[in-house]
């Protein structure tokens, strides 16, 4: 009979030489296979520079209204509603401001905020979630109905309800470092943070729950090893992956929650340049502008299935390396 491997995680010997060649063949094979996570990738990997260095790029401020002496005419009349041309990229908005600073300027909000909210639930998702699946018994018990109760409420019902409670509270506040961040930023991180905690916290658990009487847990508990050292050095390689994809399934969904709140006037508030507030705005003009409209609503869409596919194919690789 074969015997049982009890080693640690990660506790195995140097690569070898030839493991470079073998990981960029593991990834030639990758996007050989998906070429579409592949794309997606990319796809993610421009949004994240635009998030990062977009302003940088931008003719014009977010803010600026547009007038016939910056473009070198006689006229301060603001160039409101003006067609796409080679002075402006994607044209100008009802109020005469250049759309594609304020897209690039935008993707702040409408990619950074969810990012940073979504990195947040899944440090204290994926912690909770591991501390209650090792610990189990009646602290188990107790969290997890918290969190199924959580989990329950329609996403976007309790996200109505703690923006309608916390932006008052928060906008009546004499902190500084709510004036410098803005109320609704702090509030949909909040309600972003406060809807995926339960869920990542649910895969954390169960994955924990597949591992924790494996062998090599029981030879850290005999060798004296503390809870913490326990968790995160030798549970959480083993229930990193679920993690992984979850994160990335996540973070559409944020993506996807912030631009909704947007559009509803609920989310960031102007003038913020955010792709679901530039929606909400551009709305009344899709008859006589409608460019106003279809670029916004381009980005959030090709934004979403870039994530998507990207998380297809984490999810598809990480399932070949098992």
């Amino acid at each position: 009979m074969a015997e049982e491997d009890h080693s640690e995680p990660g506790a195995h010997a140097a690569p070898a030489p030839g493991s470079a060649p073998k990981r960029r063949s593991r990834l030639r094979t990758a996007i050989t296979a998906s070429p579409l996570a592949f794309i997606g990738t990319v796809g993610v990997v421009i949004f994240v520079f635009l998030t990062l260095f977009g302003p940088l790029f931008a003719p014009y401020s977010y803010d600026q209204i547009i007038r016939g002496t910056d473009i070198g005419g006689e006229s301060r009349r603001a160039l409101t509603s003006q067609a796409p041309s080679a002075d402006f990229l994607l044209g100008t908005d009802q109020r005469g401001r250049d759309i594609f600073s304020r897209m690039l300027w935008g993707a702040r909000e409408t990619i950074g905020l969810p990012l940073v909210a979504t990195i947040i639930s899944v440090i204290i998702g994926s912690s909770l979630g591991l501390f209650i699946g090792y610990v189990g018994g009646l602290i188990d018990d107790i969290i997890s109905r918290i969190l199924d109760s959580l989990i329950s409420i329609p996403a976007m019902v309790l996200a109505l309800v703690m923006i309608s409670t916390i932006v008052p509270l928060l906008s009546a506040s004499q902190s500084g470092l709510i004036a410098v961040l803005g109320p609704s930023n702090i509030s949909l991180t909040t309600v972003i943070v406060l809807i995926y905690v339960p869920i990542i916290s649910r895969i954390a658990r169960s994955a924990t729950l597949s591992v924790r009487d494996r062998g090599y847990i029981e030879e850290a508990k005999l060798r004296g090893e503390g809870t913490m050292h326990i968790l995160f050095r030798q549970i959480l390689p083993s229930v990193l992956p679920a993690l992984v994809v979850e994160a990335s399934l996540r973070l559409s969904y944020a993506i996807i929650l912030v631009t909704s709140l947007g559009f509803l006037g609920l989310g960031v508030q102007p003038p913020s340049p955010e792709w679901g507030r530039m929606v909400l705005d551009a709305r009344t003009q899709i008859s006589e502008a409608p460019w106003e409209l279809w670029y916004p609503v381009l980005g959030i869409a090709v934004l979403i299935i870039s994530f998507n596919l990207m998380s297809d194919g984490v999810r598809r690789l990480l399932r070949n390396e098992e």
